[in-house]
């Protein structure tokens, strides 16, 4: 079993149950990257020609990704690795908390190169309804994993791990993140910030490895425990998605108060739409939606994952990208 509290007996990897983490282990090794190997000093002269509205857009996003990045590490930290057994996820989540510290850097990058007012910056997600709202959210489903009376051999400690990690991995990484990502792509789509968009994509790269890891523990820890696979679990957890997009989509409008040109919160709250209902559908769940996606451009990002239905007895599958070949992976209940 995947889920439960790790024993001496399981600081082996060999023999390996969990081979699609290992898999997921070595290809985040292949994508490291640093921030400094991205000259963003290029993009001043961009920065210097934007408008109030602009800046106030990437302005606010870092305000967002920057103590982000740390909520996400402290959530692995405390709320899925102690629950882990298995070693090879172990491996894997080690290096996402390493890529977790390296975006929280890479963001402080920018917030050093730009001409920022840092420290008004720092302040920007305790002083913002829409920001607290969004760190709220993510710390009512952690703060229960840190609990002392939480069983994760009991059926509700299982359900504590799950909604957790749906809040975290789904909503935050897989929602959240990529509308943010969507916004500061959205700048080079217009030739601006060219250099800071190649950084975005970098990021980008890794939290779409650190999606599949999710939905994948998501989609074992639900086939090996059938007792959680009822209509019930499956409506919080379509419930836990929806309260996510309705905090993005206030979010959005803090963003774009005024919008600029191309963009607005209504348009990146369709995107945020489109994405849920990606999310959902990845999780087997019916979409809540059924928007289009008006940035086209960030189709092949959004969708990472081949459709799977893990609320219904069935094989589920993915595919790894293993350098020049591609390895598919699947798992049979």
């Amino acid at each position: 079993m995947i889920l439960g509290k790790a024993s001496p007996e399981d600081m082996n990897l060999h023999p390996m149950r969990y081979q699609w983490a290992y898999d997921l282990y070595n290809q985040a090794v292949r994508n490291t990257w640093f921030p400094h190997e991205i000259a963003l000093k290029e993009d001043l002269e961009d920065w210097s020609k934007m408008t109030e509205d602009e800046r106030h857009a990437v302005k606010f996003t870092m305000a967002f990704f920057n103590p982000a990045e740390l909520i996400v590490n402290r959530s692995i930290a405390l709320g899925i690795y102690p629950y882990l057994k298995s070693p090879e996820c172990h491996l894997y989540l080690a290096k996402q908390m390493w890529e977790e510290a390296n975006h929280c850097v890479a963001f402080e990058y920018v917030l050093e190169t730009f001409p920022f007012d840092r420290e008004k910056i720092f302040s920007v997600h305790l002083e913002t309804p829409s920001m607290q709202a969004k760190e709220a959210y993510v710390m009512k489903y952690l703060k229960r994993m840190t609990e002392d009376k939480l069983d994760i051999e009991t059926p509700e400690g299982k359900k504590d791990f799950i909604r957790n990690l749906v809040a975290t991995n789904i909503v935050m990484e897989g929602i959240w993140f990529y509308s943010g990502f969507m916004v500061a792509l959205s700048f080079r789509q217009r030739n601006q910030l060219r250099n800071f968009g190649s950084m975005i994509d970098w990021v980008l790269r890794d939290e779409s490895l650190h999606l599949k890891f999710g939905i994948q523990l998501i989609q074992t820890a639900l086939e090996e425990n059938n007792e959680l696979l009822t209509e019930e679990f499956a409506n919080e957890i379509k419930s836990i998605v929806v309260e996510g997009v309705n905090i993005e989509n206030a979010y959005n409008k803090d963003l774009f108060p005024n919008g600029i040109l191309g963009l607005n919160a209504d348009y990146v709250n369709q995107y945020v739409q489109y994405v849920a209902d990606r999310r959902l559908a990845e999780l087997g769940l019916p979409k809540q939606y059924g928007v289009t996606n008006p940035a086209k451009w960030m189709s092949t990002a959004t969708d990472v994952l081949e459709l799977v239905n893990f609320f219904e007895q069935q094989n589920t599958k993915y595919e790894v990208d293993s350098g020049h070949t591609t390895k598919k992976i699947e798992n049979s209940n």
